[in-house]
This record gives structure tokens, C-alpha cells and sequence, in this order.
């Protein structure tokens, strides 16, 4: 069968490509033909210049201040890129907007809407109807694969554009027992499913791993929001055996002995795989270490997206 996915794969995140690849790879030991549809919106693209014209004395030293955070970011983007170019199966067209999919829509059987936030209404992805699947002959059968809305509840105005976008689709399933009852809220039915990380095995990740962090022990820190609730459990877990913290998050945080941020999916896998101990506020942080059975610790995100977290621990017994 010819299958086309469609996900946030144009992101410079671990957890965004990592479900890619996965998702991908297990279709493609399923005997399918796939492709990653190359969607690249304004609103997800990222492409960090280390320079530009400043307008001002004071913009110009900004950008001397900020040169090496966009350094930084500029190297995990290229690393980003790279993993993407050897992994994930991309189309050769890449699309820029919904209409561009609507104009030359991939050829496939089934059309199928990854993992995950794709339909998180808070995000500019959350109303994009391309993550909807609205694109395509309507012959083409319409799936999701564990698609995820992020929240416990819809942005306020958002209910009707995706319940129709939605009442489209042969088959719906979801991430999050959250994402259950917001389709029952909409008259819809789904199928809850895990992220597309658990169906490739330990061995099957341990085999793109590059040996990053092996023979050394530390914790690792996967940091979304320089939380300093992060910092303190990460000095008491390294205090009490003695061991470094290393960090892999989108910051480069001064506790940290070693800073691994602008390194791609490879190096982030090894580090999960080779820690003594993991503490993050990541769902994929969380979703890797339970995968190498790895000590790790959760700390709540700030901003309140904890849902597909809590819900991820609860289905395997395993309370906060």
C-alpha cells in the first residue's frame, strides 16, 4: 500500500523526529510503501542566520551577544536536517501551505496524520487544515496515527472547523485518553494508541544511537523552561552517586558539565540509553527512558501541557 504521512517533521525537535522516523520505519517493515509528506509551513520552519544587517548601534551589539546562541542553533538545525535527510523517507516536493497540497496532492492510498501535537488548537498547527488531511481525492482513505491536541479541551472557537475537518476521516486515533473525550465531545468516535516511539524496540533505537555518554555516569537533563525545580533534582540525583549532569535541551544551562543541544536524534537517543537517570519536563524525554527502562524523573511543565504525559504514566501504573 501507498502511504502518505503528514507530522510536524520540519521541527528542530528530538521528539518531533523521532516519532517521524518511527512512525515511518514501522510502516515500512509492514511492507508499505511511505513517505513523509515535506511540510514545511512559516509557522514550524526555522532556519537561524548567524548574521544579518543591523538596523542600529544597538542591534548590532545584540547580535555580537546573541552570536553564540545562534551558533548554537544553527548547528542542531543543520543536525536536525541531516538526520532527516538519511532517515525519513521525505517527498521530493516540498509543501509550503495547505494549498500547495490542495494544487499537487501525493499520491497514495492512504492518507495518514502522525503523531505528535498536530492538533493542538493553541498552535498555529491546530487549525492548519493540512494536518486535517484536507488535501487529496476524497477516494483516498483518511487516517490518524496517535494524533495528539495537546490540551484537555479545544481552544474556544475552534470546535466546529475541527469537527468537520475531523468528521471526514475513516479512522481517528489519538494519543491521550484526553483526546478521547474531546472527540466524544464533538459527536466523534477514536481509538486510543501509544506514540509511534513504542512500536521500534530498544534494540531497533540502540541501533541509531551513536555511543554518545557510553562508559560514563551522569544524569541527564532535558529542559523545555530553565526550570529551576529541574536544576535542584538534578544536583541531588548527581550528588548522590556522584555523577555528572549532562544536558541535551534547546538551552545551554551552566550547571550542566557538558552541553549536547545542538546535537541531532542520534546523539539524544544514546544519551537517554546511557544515563544513569533522566530529568526532564519532555514527553518524549519520559517516552525514551521508559523504552530503555531508565531511572528518570518528571518534573510539570509550567505551561501546563502535562496531559499526554500524566496520561502516558497512568496507562503503566505509574504514579508522579
Amino acid at each position: 500500500m501507498r502511504i502518505c504521512t503528514i507530522t510536524c517533521s520540519y521541527a528542530d525537535n528530538q521528539g518531533a523526529l523521532l516519532q517521524t522516523y518511527a512512525l515511518a520505519r514501522h510502516l515500512q517493515k509492514e511492507g508499505h510503501e511511505v513517505q513523509v509528506i515535506d511540510y514545511r509551513p512559516g509557522y514550524i520552519s526555522y532556519n537561524p542566520r548567524l548574521w544579518y544587517v543591523p538596523r542600529s548601534p544597538k542591534a548590532l551589539g545584540k547580535l555580537w551577544l546573541q552570536y553564540p546562541e545562534r551558533k548554537r542553533a544553527r548547528k542542531a538545525h543543520l543536525a536536525f536536517s541531516e538526520f532527516a535527510r538519511k532517515t525519513i523517507p521525505l517527498t521530493e516536493k516540498v509543501y509550503y501551505h495547505v494549498k500547495d497540497l490542495r494544487q499537487s496532492p501525493p499520491e497514495a492510498d492512504l492518507y495518514l496524520a502522525g503523531s505528535d501535537q498536530i492538533w493542538n488548537t493553541d498552535l498555529p498547527n491546530g487549525t492548519d487544515p493540512a494536518f486535517y488531511l484536507d488535501f487529496g481525492p476524497a477516494s483516498v482513505r483518511r487516517e490518524s496515527y496517535a494524533a495528539s491536541f495537546g490540551t484537555s479541551r479545544l481552544k474556544p472557537g475552534t470546535e466546529d472547523l475541527v469537527r468537520d475537518l475531523l468528521s471526514r476521516f475513516d479512522r481517528i486515533t489519538v494519543r491521550e485518553s484526553s483526546g478521547l473525550r474531546i472527540l466524544e465531545s464533538l459527536g466523534l468516535e477514536g481509538e486510543l494508541l501509544d506514540d509511534p516511539v513504542f512500536l521500534l524496540s530498544a534494540g531497533e533505537w540502540e541501533a541509531i544511537a551513536d555511543g554518545t555518554g557510553e562508559g560514563e555516569g551522569y544524569v541527564l537533563v532535558y529542559d523545555f523552561f530553565a526550570d529551576p525545580a529541574i536544576r535542584r533534582k538534578a544536583r541531588e540525583r548527581a550528588g548522590r552517586e556522584n555523577l555528572k549532569i549532562l544536558s541535551a535541551g534547546p538551552f545551554r544551562y551552566r550547571y550542566a558539565d557538558r552541553d549536547f543541544g545542538a546535537s541531532g536524534p542520534e546523539t539524544f537517543v544514546s544519551l537517554v540509553k546511557n544515563a544513569n537517570a533522566v530529568v526532564t519536563n519532555s514527553f518524549h524525554a519520559v517516552a525514551f527512558s521508559l523504552i530503555f527502562g531508565k531511572e528518570f524523573v518528571f518534573v510539570p511543565r509550567p505551561d501546563g501541557l502535562n496531559d499526554r504525559i500524566e496520561d502516558l504514566l497512568q496507562r503503566r501504573g505509574i504514579r508522579l
